[in-house]
């Protein structure tokens, strides 16, 4: 008797440098994969790429995971994933008319002075406060400056998988809640804050509409499916940004759970019952399919001064040297770049060691005790905001594959931390299109621009069964006055440089005595 092919969902991350598209079964078997590089313009502040080659880099990437085994046949929803604050404008037909400007361009800013102060109050509600220059919104008005007939010729609002959206299903779509949250997206109230727009003069008529994510947009065109192989009629869903896909994808979507993620830089988003509101804007929050909030916050510290300051080094040597010195008295502030960005708000910050280094082995051993310590410098501040900190810590991010580094960051943190096996963006939309659909080909929205996000219980049984734990890492107890003692001292240094607001020192002082 032949048996039926489970199930598998399809998940496209639109990246920076490539995309990247995954397939799996709802058990969580990778069936297929597939890359393909992106370009980019950087010069001058600014960052922009070309819409047109997302199409054609998803097509190549999903052609290259239908090569590698993901049966188009037995893929039942998709969802893409994307840059947080990319837009662009796009004509009636939804071909881009304006390079798109990244998550990172920065020639905004005047326009985020304008923002800031048109919807101070409703940036307050939503939780962030101030919007930053490179996000959407100020971007936004950046584009409509310099393109006045935009509303007339009926061009419209759209961002990175918006557009890749719009080619899949051959129609218009609405813009998920989580990409268009920098565009001033109301997440609570899934609208856009129609008076703040009307005294920044954005027409009404280049924005899209809008939708939770985990709603069904529409079908894979037959167009669509020509050029991508998938299959016409395969459920498309709206998505999220990338980081909240690497949340979804390290399994982290329980309340009171948290990813943490150490590349280049670290970034620490966790699951919460209600908003947080951060009067500081330090960190903000998008809104889950489940309902629930994903607050929050990206460091300018990380794994990117290892890259620079060790390039060439053995560091299977560095980090077995770095293993036998832990805890070290040497304090490092390890920035990757200058300013500092969570868990305080500090421009001038610059990196700073307590005292010179032995050797390369202390240097090494220093940065990646700094590191872990300004992690648990953002645990407490989520504790002093309200956040549930002590829940379930999931470690992602290239760090990881030093298990040095894992151990220590569980003996700073006090706690146990897990290592999924397959994290990464694009399963969590694989994920999230299994949620949508709750796994038995019915979907939980409503299929249209108006419909409903997955249900609360479907995104964690989807994360449950497909995202597949690798290792935990236990907590040393031998270890943990000496870190307690080096945290305290480093959170001093940050204070006494003016950086580290004393509410916040005073907070992780009593958080490690208790």
């Amino acid at each position: 008797m032949t048996h039926p092919a489970p199930d598998a969902w399809l998940g496209i991350d639109l990246g920076t440098q490539g995309v990247r598209a995954v397939a799996a079964d709802s058990a969580g078997h990778l069936l297929g994969t597939g890359t393909a590089p992106l370009t980019s313009d950087r010069r001058d502040g600014r960052h922009e790429q070309d819409p047109d080659e997302w199409w054609r880099a998803v097509c190549a990437a999903v052609g290259e995971a239908r090569a590698a085994g993901a049966d188009p046949r037995r893929i039942r929803a998709v969802a893409v994933d994307a840059t947080s604050g990319t837009v662009t404008l796009t004509d009636r037909r939804g071909c881009a008319v304006t390079p798109a400007l990244m998550y990172d361009d920065g020639r905004a800013a005047a326009e985020a002075e304008k923002v800031n102060e048109a919807g101070e109050a409703q940036w307050t509600r939503a939780g962030y406060r101030r919007m930053q220059r490179s996000w959407g919104l100020p971007k936004l008005r950046w584009l409509l400056d310099r393109h006045p007939r935009a509303a007339a010729d009926g061009w419209r609002l759209a961002h990175q998988n918006d557009v890749v959206n719009r080619r899949l299903v051959g129609h218009d779509v609405p813009a998920d809640t989580s990409n268009a949250l920098k565009t001033g997206a109301d997440a609570a109230t899934v609208t856009w804050p129609d008076e703040v727009f009307a005294d920044l003069g954005i027409p009404a008529e280049v924005l899209p509409g809008l939708v939770s994510p985990g709603t069904v947009l529409g079908e894979v065109s037959a167009a669509a499916a020509a050029e991508t192989g998938l299959l016409a009629g395969t459920p498309v869903v709206a998505g999220m940004t990338d980081g909240c896909a690497a949340q979804l994808g390290s399994g982290a979507t329980a309340v009171g759970s948290w990813n943490s993620v150490m590349g280049t830089t670290l970034v620490l988003k966790g699951v919460t019952a209600d908003l947080v509101h951060d009067p500081a804007g330090v960190m903000y929050s998008h809104r889950s399919p489940a309902g629930t909030w994903l607050p929050g916050g990206a460091s300018s510290v990380g794994a990117g001064l290892v890259a620079r300051e060790f390039a060439g080094a053995d560091l299977d040597r560095l980090t077995a040297g770095a293993a036998e010195l832990l805890p070290t008295g040497l304090l490092r502030y390890p920035l990757v770049s200058p300013g500092e960005r969570f868990p305080f708000v500090a421009p001038e910050a610059t990196a700073f060691r307590s005292r010179e280094a032995a050797g390369p082995a202390e240097d090494f051993a220093a940065l990646l005790q700094g590191a872990a310590y300004v992690e648990r410098l953002c645990f407490d501040y989520a504790d002093l905001l309200g956040a549930p900190a002590t829940g379930a810590v999931v470690l992602t991010g290239g760090a990881t594959r030093n298990p040095v580094w894992n151990q220590l960051r569980a003996d700073v943190l006090r706690r146990p931390v897990t290592l999924p096996r397959h994290a990464q963006p694009a399963l969590g939309m694989a994920v999230l299109a299994a949620a949508a659909l709750d796994g038995t080909g019915t979907a939980t929205g409503s299929g249209g621009a108006a419909g409903s996000p997955a249900a609360g219980g479907a995104l964690d049984r989807a994360a449950a069964a497909m995202v597949r734990a690798d290792r935990t890492v236990e907590p040393r107890d031998p270890y943990r006055s000496a870190h307690d003692e080096g945290y305290v001292r480093l959170v001093d240094l940050l204070a006494r440089r003016g950086w580290l607001p004393e509410v916040v020192a005073a907070h992780a002082r009593e958080r490690t005595a208790s």
